[in-house]
């Protein structure tokens, strides 16, 4: 019994994979065909069958002769077969529109080819437990000349590393958690802990520092291993695409999908790193952190994945944000950025997190639950309603490891304990079990607060508790007065507006587009020179239209809002301070 796909790309210029199915059969009355409609790591129905065309079946009988078969579709992503009696086999053929530039889904044209298997394997029902081929072939276009193959799954014998050929998984939830990039690849190779690591990449255009990247990803990669204390996996695999502005990631058990712009390689001879490279080595950071928290100490409600439907859970705040707040502190373990560069990516977290109303009326746990409606489906008014369990989860996992490491115990060690009781076995980890957890480690109170926290919405004291690891908290407000409006970029057309604001009390709403502010026209450059040259408490007339209606309204600036949050080490920590700090950040001793 077995059953195997292949994999054609001889139309890039039309965007479509062609896929074919087949499955051997031993007698079944009915056969059911599902496509998956969401990706495990994105919590969104994505309907991937809304990109599958001219789904055609056949039965192959005993004598090799070939039957057309009806395929009647049950449900949006489902199809029902009945096969004729004796029929030896099943086969289907059909295409995938791949022209999504994510890492969720499937791309393909001249110049690369991108898929995840949630995009183009359909599941057999009842099957899924088989073993699973597939057969990439490569395209016949003269423009993908040349064209290698990066994947996580297993290539069978006499497929060459990095070729087209023939690959194979355990079962389909296997073949489904190993995305596929093909094109004119090129690797980076490097060692971690003795387990080879590689980077794929495709779409620069600029020389890069392979030397540099190796190491500081050496690095890093080390330092995930030594908090966990094991590598679960026998090789790594990244696959990097880069374009103008992409940025994204999506984690595998084996593997990650990664998305950057082109800026953020180093480049040959960069000193410090530039932000744009911190920003890379921060997303390699989370989705590597990814394959111990949530590919395998996983929500109980993960296990096993249900491919066709919401899976909730109250626990992201965990499973991302504290990956949100290891990947930035991996960042200045390794020795790949330093103390002050880590202090100001935490408080751009802090800043995001604190300019974001949203914080105020949505829990973390309410986050977690809605990411399916929410978090992946933002609007204008989703900063005045929901808050990040990325950010503030990271924030939150911060205020947690300085209380704990105050304790004599850390976050390291509270999520190794979870690890090794739910993470190595894949059992899966209920919603009650982190509580469970650190009570034991550092008693009720401390539970019951990360409870409360997660529970509720009041924002973590992370200025206290940082002084007393040396770091100073200072808040900075704008430069101008307040109006709460938030415009699309070079231009007046209202993006967002702030709730309780003066710009939602003077009625103006999002997507209304200004045009004259105190009676003049209203550009970018005015609008910054008449809030300089008004303060808190001026009336200012603005005229604006909405869908097609000019309208009038006054807007009564108010004092400067918090513009960002700063932090700095202390110029005169206390020896406790220092103590407590190099312990945290594993500084070396001064």
């Amino acid at each position: 019994m077995s059953i195997e796909y292949t994999v054609r790309c001889d139309d890039p210029a039309a965007h479509e994979f062609l896929v074919e199915m087949e499955a051997s059969l031993a007698g079944e009355e009915a056969l059911v065909l599902r496509l998956p409609t969401w990706i495990p790591g994105s919590y969104l129905i994505r309907e991937f069958a809304r990109h599958l065309l001219e789904f055609e079946a056949e039965a192959v009988l005993a004598d090799g002769s070939r039957r057309p078969l009806a395929a009647t579709k049950i449900d949006k992503c489902s199809w029902r077969i009945v096969p004729p009696r004796g029929a030896h086999a099943l086969r289907c053929r059909y295409r995938v529109w791949a022209f999504d530039a994510s890492v969720r889904e499937a791309w393909l044209d001249t110049g690369r080819g991108f898929f995840n298997g949630t995009s183009l394997f359909l599941r057999l029902e009842g099957r899924s437990g088989e073993e699973h081929r597939v057969r990439l072939l490569p395209p016949s276009d003269p423009r993908c000349a040349g064209w290698k193959v990066a994947t996580a799954l297993e290539p069978a014998e006499g497929t060459a590393l990095w070729s087209f050929g023939d690959y194979r998984a355990p079962d389909y939830d296997a073949l489904i958690d190993a995305p596929v990039l093909m094109g004119p690849l090129e690797f980076v190779e490097f060692r971690a802990g003795g387990v080879p690591h590689t980077v794929a990449l495709t779409g620069h255009a600029e020389p890069f520092d392979r030397v540099r990247l190796a190491a500081d990803l050496t690095a890093i990669c080390t330092s995930a291993q030594e908090l966990f204390g094991e590598v679960p996996f026998a090789r790594y695999l990244f696959l990097l695409t880069l374009t103008d502005e992409g940025y994204g990631g999506l984690e595998h058990g084996e593997s990650a999908a990664l998305l950057a712009a082109r800026r953020d390689l180093p480049w040959p001879g960069m000193g410090a790193p530039s932000d744009e490279y911190v920003r890379l080595l921060g997303l390699f950071s989370h989705e590597y952190f990814h394959a111990w928290v949530v590919k395998r100490l996983k929500p109980a409600a993960f296990t096993p994945y249900d491919l066709f439907a919401e899976n909730y859970t109250r626990l992201l705040w965990l499973f991302e944000g504290w990956t949100s707040y290891y990947d930035d502190l991996l960042l200045v373990r390794s020795g790949v950025v330093d103390a002050d560069r880590h202090l100001g990516l935490l408080a751009k977290t802090a800043t995001q997190v604190l300019t974001t109303p949203g914080r105020l009326r949505q829990s973390l746990a309410e986050a977690s639950f809605d990411a399916w409606i929410k978090f992946y489906r933002p609007d204008e008014n989703s900063a005045n309603a929901t808050v990040s369990y990325y950010a503030k989860g990271a924030l939150l996992a911060l205020a947690l490891d300085l209380q704990l490491r105050e304790r004599g115990a850390s976050l390291d060690a509270l999520l190794r304990a979870l690890w090794e009781r739910y993470g190595r076995s894949g059992e899966g980890m209920g919603e009650e079990a982190p509580f469970a957890v650190l009570h034991e480690m550092a008693g009720s109170r401390l539970a019951r607060w990360l409870e409360r926290m997660v529970q509720g919405t009041e924002d973590p004291p992370l200025a206290a508790l940082l002084r007393r690891f040396g770091v100073q908290w200072r808040e900075i407000a704008a430069a101008l007065p307040d109006t709460g409006l938030r415009f699309e970029r070079d231009s007046m057309r209202v993006a967002a507006v702030r709730r309780a604001s003066p710009a939602e009390g003077a009625g103006i709403a999002p997507r209304d587009e200004l045009v004259a502010i105190d009676r003049l026209k209203a550009t970018p450059a005015q609008w910054e020179s008449v809030l300089r040259r008004r303060g808190a408490g001026a009336r200012v007339p603005v005229h604006a239209f909405r869908e097609g209606r000019l309208y009038e309204a006054v807007l009564e600036l108010a004092p400067p809002a918090l513009e960002r949050v700063e932090l700095a080490l202390a110029p005169r920590p206390t020896a406790q301070q220092r103590k407590r700090l190099n312990s945290w950040l594993r500084l070396a001793a001064p």
